[in-house]
């Protein structure tokens, strides 16, 4: 049986550059859409949002240098980077989906990110940014009942699913 007729999974596991170039197309499409929603609608990005940003870059620097390499070894290698950062990315999308839902009792409004980091040293700055401000429970826009932070995390997931599935394509091919 050849790979067409496999589907699914598998087709995807076939074509790992092709597949990986996707997922950097895919980050590059949420990265726009989330532009959007600051320029044109006017919605200001919270501190857990733009590293949610930087783990959509990350996931689209490392698939489209996964898709541009040749080279099996290095492109799984990559492609099991993206994996990691794209679970961070779940993480903090899941921490700010957690904070919407069950808000802190005390909102104060804290920094924004690049003032919590000019402001204080990383190893401060860091915790400040998963426990979240005022700003990171506020819901500003939801699509089908679901909030920006659920969405990114689902879409963080699903590039995670995929990361995995090449990965474990690349290692059966061996």
């Amino acid at each position: 049986m050849n790979v067409a007729e496999r589907g699914g999974w598998a087709t995807l596991a076939a074509r790992p550059r092709v597949v990986a170039a996707g997922v950097a197309l895919w980050c590059l499409g949420l990265l726009g859409f989330g532009l959007y929603l600051q320029h044109v609608v006017g919605l200001e990005p919270c501190p857990m949002c733009i590293v949610q940003r930087y783990a959509l870059v990350g996931v689209a620097l490392l698939t489209a240098l996964a898709a541009a390499l040749p080279r099996r070894g290095a492109r799984l290698g990559l492609i099991a980077a993206a994996l990691v950062v794209a679970g961070l990315g779940a993480f903090v999308a899941a921490r700010q989906s957690w904070l919407q839902w069950f808000p802190p009792e005390i909102q104060a409004c804290g920094r924004d990110f690049y003032g919590m980091i000019e402001a204080f040293p990383l190893k401060r700055a860091i915790p400040m940014i998963f426990r979240g401000s005022g700003d990171c429970t506020a819901i500003d826009w939801t699509w089908l009942g679901l909030t920006i932070a659920n969405w990114s995390f689902l879409n963080f997931v699903a590039m995670a699913a995929v990361c995995l599935t090449l990965l474990v394509g690349g290692a059966r091919r061996r």
